[in-house]
């Protein structure tokens, strides 16, 4: 009877675990095979490897191939295929506008020395680049490179009562401004100390350039070469108000007294 009764018990257990089974299978539907990956065709394309400023100089590690699918590819994309030396050669371009890491670079986005409109890309957000002539004698010697920071001085006749020529005053206009470029040289090329030009190319500021070109046409203008230890003088507080006085007046020297004129409807 025992015995009897286990097979009984057993043989019940089969049939509800048969039952449930059944259930479950009807309560899913059947089985569904999971769809293979789709086959996406991908190029690789040139990005930042990380993020990169305006005026930031590429170095070899900024940049890198990444895989990109063909169907996303844009026609400013600088691709492995049609470029694979396109790394090595974007290596000391200027970075025009900002890149975030893995984003692809693009023309637009940085720029060769060589290219049109390298100049507007050297200028920091808000400065303009103004060209003064200049000889050896007034430009340090030829001593005066890119990037170096200089002061700007006008030298302008003084004359008498009568007309006839007094002598010669000079005024320090600017302090402290950038040099972008001696000629067509924006930066030292082959460790040399002199760079002997005739056109010194400067970044200033909009009241600045109005400073420098009214002092073109008050006299010479001599650019005077600063120390590297000079490079954020005390002397800004000056700068600024030298700059504003030459802007807004010019001197005017007559029957022997000097006098300061407003011009340019005054200070801004």
């Amino acid at each position: 009877m025992r015995i009897l009764v286990l097979g009984i018990a057993v043989g019940a257990a089969g049939v509800a675990a048969f039952l449930v089974n059944t259930m479950l299978s009807a309560n899913n539907g059947p089985a569904v095979a999971s769809a293979p990956p789709p086959n996406l065709s991908v190029t690789e394309v040139l990005v930042a490897s990380r993020n990169l400023s305006i005026g930031h100089a590429v170095g070899s590690g900024d940049l890198r191939w990444q895989a990109w699918p063909e169907e996303a590819l844009t026609a400013s994309y600088i691709t492995k295929r049609q470029a694979p030396e396109a790394r090595q050669k974007n290596v000391g371009a200027t970075v025009r506008q900002p890149v975030l890491a893995g984003e692809p670079i693009t023309t637009a986005k940085v720029i060769r020395t060589e290219s049109a409109g390298f100049m507007a890309a050297l200028l920091d957000p808000g400065m303009r680049a103004v060209s003064v002539k200049i000889s050896p004698e007034t430009g340090a010697g030829g001593f005066i490179l890119p990037n170096d920071r200089v002061d700007v001085i006008v030298t302008r006749r003084t004359v008498n009562e009568s007309g006839s020529r007094e002598g010669f005053e000079s005024e320090t206009i600017l302090y402290n401004v950038r040099v972008l470029a001696i000629d067509q040289n924006f930066q030292e090329e082959d460790n040399k100390q002199t760079a002997v030009g005739r056109i010194a190319t400067l970044e200033l500021t909009p009241q600045q350039a109005e400073t420098v070109a009214l002092g073109e046409a008050m006299g010479d203008l001599s650019l005077i070469l600063r120390s590297i230890a000079d490079m954020g003088g005390a002397d800004s507080d000056q700068a600024s108000r030298n700059t504003e006085e030459v802007t807004t007046a010019v001197t005017m020297v007559r029957y022997g007294a000097s006098s300061r004129i407003p011009v340019g409807g005054g200070a801004r």
